[in-house]
């Protein structure tokens, strides 16, 4: 039974070992309560409170620390010359900034050309349509010039004269 019970417990020990470095960590933080903030924050899991000099544990299962804990604008996290408050603002201008520019981009560059025709297309469109009158009038022009020069000189194209007889 002996052999059975090593790998059980050696299982328990690494399952358990972290749990102990969370508890170590959540006391390490207390201890540089009064201190520096640089002392406080040279551990990823503390937060300094400015307005108080505490040293406490960052709370991981909420996104901004609780008021009671400590406020906004004394709250530090990371480096200690930004405060959560203008975090919490540079963050909603930087993110405010790329909704509007992305709503101006679909606005103005991806937006569907209206049914509507505009100005340009509709004269470009006129004048193509007086090209290919002015073009039919001297195909007609021409051609009754030629059949006339043709007639003049005998040379005028009758029906084909090997054309089916129909009886």
């Amino acid at each position: 039974m002996a052999p059975l019970l090593r790998p059980c417990a050696l299982a328990l020990a690494v399952l358990l070992l972290p749990a102990a470095a969370a508890q170590d960590v959540a006391g390490d933080c207390q201890q540089y309560t009064n201190r520096t903030c640089e002392e406080c924050l040279k551990n990823v899991t503390c937060l300094w409170c400015a307005s108080s000099g505490r040293c406490v544990e960052y709370p991981v299962r909420r996104v901004l620390p609780p008021g009671d804990m400590c406020e906004l604008r004394s709250a530090r996290w990371g480096v200690c010359w930004v405060n959560f408050e203008a975090l919490i603002i540079a963050m909603s201008v930087v993110g405010g900034t790329i909704l509007i520019a992305l709503g101006i981009c679909c606005c103005c560059c991806c937006k569907k050309k209206s049914k509507k025709p505009d100005k340009d297309e509709e004269r470009a469109a006129r004048e193509r349509e007086k090209r290919r009158v002015r073009q039919e009038e001297r195909r007609a022009e021409m051609k009754s010039r030629h059949d006339e020069i043709r007639r003049k000189y005998g040379l005028f194209k009758e029906e084909n004269p090997y054309a089916k007889f129909d009886n």
